[in-house]
Protein backbone atom coordinates (compact mmCIF):
# COMPACT_ATOMS: atom_id res chain seq x y z
CA UNK A 1 0.00 0.00 0.00
CA UNK A 2 2.82 2.46 0.70
CA UNK A 3 6.24 3.12 1.08
CA UNK A 4 5.82 4.94 4.50
CA UNK A 5 2.93 3.76 6.49
CA UNK A 6 1.64 5.43 9.28
CA UNK A 7 -1.72 4.26 11.95
CA UNK A 8 -3.92 7.26 13.23
CA UNK A 9 -5.87 6.04 16.65
CA UNK A 10 -8.17 7.22 19.02
CA UNK A 11 -10.77 6.38 21.32
CA UNK A 12 -14.24 6.59 19.35
CA UNK A 13 -15.12 9.84 18.99
CA UNK A 14 -11.78 11.24 18.15
CA UNK A 15 -11.85 11.79 14.35
CA UNK A 16 -10.28 8.86 13.00
CA UNK A 17 -12.61 8.73 9.76
CA UNK A 18 -12.94 12.46 9.55
CA UNK A 19 -9.10 12.63 9.56
CA UNK A 20 -8.93 9.31 7.40
CA UNK A 21 -11.73 11.40 4.55
CA UNK A 22 -9.41 14.93 4.70
CA UNK A 23 -6.83 12.70 3.65
CA UNK A 24 -8.40 10.88 0.98
CA UNK A 25 -9.88 14.62 -0.23
CA UNK A 26 -5.92 15.88 0.17
CA UNK A 27 -5.00 12.83 -2.65
CA UNK A 28 -3.67 10.50 0.61
CA UNK A 29 -4.19 6.83 0.07
CA UNK A 30 -5.98 5.48 3.17
CA UNK A 31 -6.90 2.78 4.28
CA UNK A 32 -9.97 2.68 6.86
CA UNK A 33 -9.13 0.02 9.17
CA UNK A 34 -12.95 -0.04 11.04
CA UNK A 35 -14.18 -0.47 7.90
CA UNK A 36 -11.70 -2.90 5.64
CA UNK A 37 -9.99 -4.50 7.99
CA UNK A 38 -11.94 -5.37 10.91
CA UNK A 39 -13.46 -8.79 12.69
CA UNK A 40 -14.87 -9.81 15.92
CA UNK A 41 -12.15 -12.16 17.15
CA UNK A 42 -9.72 -13.17 19.78
CA UNK A 43 -7.07 -10.33 19.99
CA UNK A 44 -3.99 -12.60 20.84
CA UNK A 45 -4.95 -15.29 18.31
CA UNK A 46 -6.82 -13.60 15.73
CA UNK A 47 -9.26 -16.88 15.94
CA UNK A 48 -12.78 -15.70 14.24
CA UNK A 49 -15.81 -15.29 17.01
CA UNK A 50 -18.64 -17.50 16.06
CA UNK A 51 -21.89 -15.69 15.11
CA UNK A 52 -23.28 -17.27 18.37
CA UNK A 53 -20.67 -16.38 20.04
CA UNK A 54 -21.36 -12.74 19.18
CA UNK A 55 -25.00 -13.15 19.29
CA UNK A 56 -24.76 -14.67 23.11
CA UNK A 57 -22.77 -11.28 23.87
CA UNK A 58 -23.79 -8.60 21.43
CA UNK A 59 -25.29 -6.72 24.33
CA UNK A 60 -21.83 -6.61 26.32
CA UNK A 61 -20.32 -3.08 25.36
CA UNK A 62 -16.95 -4.08 26.92
CA UNK A 63 -16.95 -7.67 25.12
CA UNK A 64 -17.80 -6.47 21.47
CA UNK A 65 -14.85 -3.90 21.95
CA UNK A 66 -12.26 -5.85 23.54
CA UNK A 67 -13.17 -8.38 20.77
CA UNK A 68 -12.61 -5.87 18.02
CA UNK A 69 -9.61 -6.79 15.56
CA UNK A 70 -7.87 -6.04 12.89
CA UNK A 71 -6.81 -9.15 10.32
CA UNK A 72 -2.90 -8.89 10.84
CA UNK A 73 -2.27 -11.17 7.61
CA UNK A 74 -4.37 -8.17 5.67
CA UNK A 75 -2.21 -5.63 7.24
CA UNK A 76 0.92 -7.42 6.24
CA UNK A 77 -0.24 -7.64 2.60
CA UNK A 78 -0.89 -3.99 2.21
CA UNK A 79 1.74 -2.69 3.54
CA UNK A 80 4.38 -5.00 1.64
CA UNK A 81 2.45 -3.22 -1.39
CA UNK A 82 4.92 -0.46 -2.28
CA UNK A 83 2.26 1.75 -5.10
CA UNK A 84 1.55 4.49 -2.82
CA UNK A 85 4.29 6.83 -1.56
CA UNK A 86 2.45 6.66 1.85
CA UNK A 87 -0.55 4.81 3.19
CA UNK A 88 -2.32 6.00 6.14
CA UNK A 89 -4.46 3.25 8.11
CA UNK A 90 -7.13 4.70 10.40
CA UNK A 91 -9.50 3.20 13.06
CA UNK A 92 -8.91 0.97 15.90
CA UNK A 93 -8.05 -2.00 16.92
CA UNK A 94 -7.82 -3.71 19.90
CA UNK A 95 -4.62 -5.94 18.44
CA UNK A 96 -3.04 -3.42 17.60
CA UNK A 97 0.77 -4.94 19.88
CA UNK A 98 0.80 -7.80 17.06
CA UNK A 99 1.12 -4.68 14.00
CA UNK A 100 2.32 -1.38 15.09
CA UNK A 101 6.13 -2.58 14.39
CA UNK A 102 4.61 -2.65 10.33
CA UNK A 103 4.42 1.56 10.86
CA UNK A 104 6.72 3.78 10.20
CA UNK A 105 4.58 6.09 12.51
CA UNK A 106 1.54 6.01 14.90
CA UNK A 107 -0.79 8.93 15.53
CA UNK A 108 -3.22 8.82 18.48
CA UNK A 109 -5.80 11.68 18.05
CA UNK A 110 -6.34 13.34 21.41
CA UNK A 111 -9.54 14.98 22.60
CA UNK A 112 -10.56 16.49 26.27
CA UNK A 113 -13.54 15.47 27.86
CA UNK A 114 -15.99 17.92 27.18
CA UNK A 115 -15.24 17.56 23.47
CA UNK A 116 -15.59 13.80 23.87
CA UNK A 117 -19.02 14.48 25.31
CA UNK A 118 -20.12 16.70 22.15
CA UNK A 119 -19.03 14.34 19.93
CA UNK A 120 -20.62 11.29 21.72
CA UNK A 121 -24.26 13.32 21.62
CA UNK A 122 -24.26 13.59 17.90
CA UNK A 123 -23.44 9.70 17.83
CA UNK A 124 -25.69 8.35 15.57
CA UNK A 125 -28.12 5.41 16.98
CA UNK A 126 -26.22 2.75 14.45
CA UNK A 127 -22.75 3.32 15.48
CA UNK A 128 -20.52 2.03 18.66
CA UNK A 129 -20.41 5.03 21.14
CA UNK A 130 -24.48 5.87 20.84
CA UNK A 131 -25.87 4.18 23.36
CA UNK A 132 -25.21 4.43 27.40
CA UNK A 133 -22.92 1.44 28.04
CA UNK A 134 -20.88 1.72 25.16
CA UNK A 135 -20.47 5.84 26.14
CA UNK A 136 -19.60 4.96 29.15
CA UNK A 137 -17.20 2.51 28.13
CA UNK A 138 -15.74 5.20 25.92
CA UNK A 139 -15.52 7.20 28.62
CA UNK A 140 -13.46 5.21 30.65
CA UNK A 141 -11.38 4.43 27.66
CA UNK A 142 -10.74 7.88 27.72
CA UNK A 143 -9.77 8.40 30.71
CA UNK A 144 -7.56 5.44 31.28
CA UNK A 145 -6.18 5.48 27.82
CA UNK A 146 -5.73 1.46 28.39
CA UNK A 147 -6.72 0.97 24.39
CA UNK A 148 -3.56 3.28 23.54
CA UNK A 149 -0.51 2.88 21.73
CA UNK A 150 2.32 3.16 23.54
CA UNK A 151 4.79 6.07 22.16
CA UNK A 152 2.58 7.28 19.56
CA UNK A 153 2.87 11.12 18.66
CA UNK A 154 -0.16 12.76 20.73
CA UNK A 155 -2.12 14.90 17.88
CA UNK A 156 -4.23 17.49 19.10
CA UNK A 157 -7.97 16.39 17.51
CA UNK A 158 -9.54 19.54 18.84
CA UNK A 159 -8.17 22.05 16.66
CA UNK A 160 -10.01 22.47 13.27
CA UNK A 161 -9.95 19.46 10.74
CA UNK A 162 -7.20 21.10 8.50
CA UNK A 163 -4.90 21.89 11.35
CA UNK A 164 -4.91 18.47 12.25
CA UNK A 165 -4.12 16.89 8.64
CA UNK A 166 -1.14 19.42 9.05
CA UNK A 167 0.03 18.15 12.09
CA UNK A 168 0.13 14.55 11.27
CA UNK A 169 1.55 15.56 7.39
CA UNK A 170 4.00 17.57 8.93
CA UNK A 171 5.15 14.54 11.07
CA UNK A 172 5.71 12.03 8.27
CA UNK A 173 8.10 14.35 6.03
CA UNK A 174 10.61 13.78 8.34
Amino acid sequence: MGVRNYLIEGVSCAGKTTVATELEKRGYHVVHGDRLLAYQGDPETGRRITPHEIQARSGEAAFRHAHHIWDVGMIERLVADDGHQITFFCGGARNHASFLHLFEGVFVLEIDRDTLLARLAERPIEEFGAAPAERALILDLHSTRRDMPRNAIAVDATKPLADVVDDILRSTAN
